[in-house]
């Protein structure tokens, strides 16, 4: 009897995406610039005292190092991804490779705090380039059978970027400067900008008019809001924090109005008609708080309660990511097949049951203790992260992958910073500022909760995709 083989999902004839060897190549292409702008976004904390010390910079001067990287991708990432959806992916993924690694060759060079803010400047740009290509490179590469097993694997390449981040500056602090910290960028750039030609597939872009005020009424919304939940966690006056959230609720306003007057929208509301799609977004933002307060609470809480050394606290906080890129991996592939209500309600479950251990294992706990259930987190956001990305990205025509791109990196950074907020002002209120035991289990609490209700937007019943 002849013998029967079933094709493996690699080798199976689709329509749509780019054939098996080339997608491998195209997502290698890809995986290196996300890998490099992930791993640089976080790289920099590490090096801050080292940085105010030789620039002779106070420490409050110095985190805009930080701040002006994240503020500039949060505040470019909506217009650049209506640039994908109007030139083409391909073009946007090698500006921001191009800008990403002149930024780099500034970081590695600077003679004053000033001039390494604006290099800085240029690689949140970069990135901002790179971030707002994600989907649109996962919809020309993958079939959209196999979508989810791309999406997945990208979030593996993140998770582990963002572990590896303070170990990679540590050993090469270690042995260097930091300014090695963004030199490091600069062969990895070109090595990515070299492949993108060949190996990306092509994507014309739909030829639309780009919309200067939209991007202007974004620019200040963004920033506005940004600085007001900066400042309820900084502690800024209530009539300042007031003026800034309320001005960006305005702003916010006109910046909808307008996007309904646009044919086709900068900012991508009209993808909100798709149940599945805004369903996605809220799932998403709700976690992205829970994981943004757990990884600024948990440092502390290791630090200040436990009274571990940093290099155990930053030990102890590696099984998250860990667990989360493993679990983001396999995940992504389950999510072709398992709907997203079964996946996120499972995910958001673990990850509610790891942040509620964690808050009340006590002041004591063994290094095991700590790990098991930092794991327990990690792999439930894993396991939530890559299918609650692919219902967003399948739901959108391909054509507007860069809006639903562009969305779902707002949401990610809003949702962070909610959480990093609700943090501070947990501190505030339980220890003047300062960090206690009762504060530190009250925040993980709180992230539960958010997970919680992520996890019962990832149940509600949603119509099947239909292709497009």
């Amino acid at each position: 009897m002849a013998e029967i083989t079933l094709p493996v999902a690699d080798e199976m004839e689709f329509t749509d995406g780019l054939p098996a060897d080339r997608r491998r190549w195209a997502m290698l292409t890809y995986l290196v610039g996300l890998a490099m702008s992930v791993l640089d976004g976080n790289i920099a904390n590490t090096a801050l005292p080292a940085i105010a010390a030789q620039l002779h910079a106070s420490p409050a001067a110095s985190i805009w190092v930080v701040n002006a990287f994240l503020l500039t991708v949060g505040i470019c990432v909506v217009p650049l991804s209506s640039f994908v959806d109007i030139i083409g992916y391909k073009k946007v993924y090698q500006a921001g490779l191009i800008l990403f690694t002149l930024g780099s060759v500034g970081c590695s060079l600077p003679h004053s705090l000033n001039q390494l803010i604006v290099a800085r400047v240029f690689q949140g740009f970069g990135a901002a380039c790179i971030w707002s290509t994600s989907a649109a490179i996962m919809r020309y590469t993958y079939p959209r059978a196999l979508l989810g097993r791309g999406i997945g694997l990208g979030g593996f390449v993140v998770f582990t970027a963002a572990a590896a981040g303070p170990s990679v500056a540590s050993a090469i602090l270690a042995v260097t400067t930091w300014h090695w910290l963004f030199a490091i960028n600069i062969p990895f750039g070109l090595l990515a900008l070299s492949l993108s030609e060949k190996w990306l597939a092509p994507a014309q872009g739909s030829r639309h008019k780009w919309d200067f005020w939209s991007a202007v009424l974004n620019g200040i919304t963004v920033t506005l809001l940004i600085k007001g939940i900066d400042g309820v966690g900084t502690g800024q006056g209530a009539a300042l924090v007031t003026m800034e959230l309320a001005a960006a609720f305005l702003f916010g306003v006109a910046l909808v109005w307008r996007q309904n007057h646009l044919a086709v929208p900068m900012l991508a509301i009209d993808l909100f008609r798709r149940p599945i799609f805004a369903l996605s977004v809220g799932a998403s933002f709700c976690a992205f708080i829970s994981q943004g307060l757990a990884v600024v609470v948990l440092p502390f809480y290791f630090i200040d309660v436990m009274h571990y050394s940093q290099v155990m606290a930053g030990l102890l906080l590696s099984p998250w990511p860990v667990a989360a890129g493993i679990a983001s991996h396999y995940s992504g592939r389950l999510a072709d097949r398992v709907p997203i209500q079964v996946m996120g309600t499972i995910g958001m479950g673990m990850m509610t049951t790891g942040l509620l251990l964690l808050a009340l294992v006590g002041a004591h706990p063994t290094v095991w203790q700590i790990v098991w259930r930092a794991a327990l987190g990690g792999v439930g956001f894993g396991v939530f992260g890559a299918p609650n990305n692919r219902a967003m990205v399948a739901s959108a025509p391909r054509e507007r992958a860069g809006g639903a791109g562009g969305i779902s990196t707002m949401s990610r950074l809003l949702g962070q910073s909610v959480g990093v907020s609700i943090v501070a002002v947990i501190f505030e209120l339980t220890a003047r500022g300062g960090v206690s035991l009762h504060g530190a289990s009250l925040a993980l609490i709180f992230g539960a909760a958010f997970t919680a209700v992520s996890g019962l937007i990832s149940a509600v019943p949603q119509p099947h995709l239909h292709p497009e």
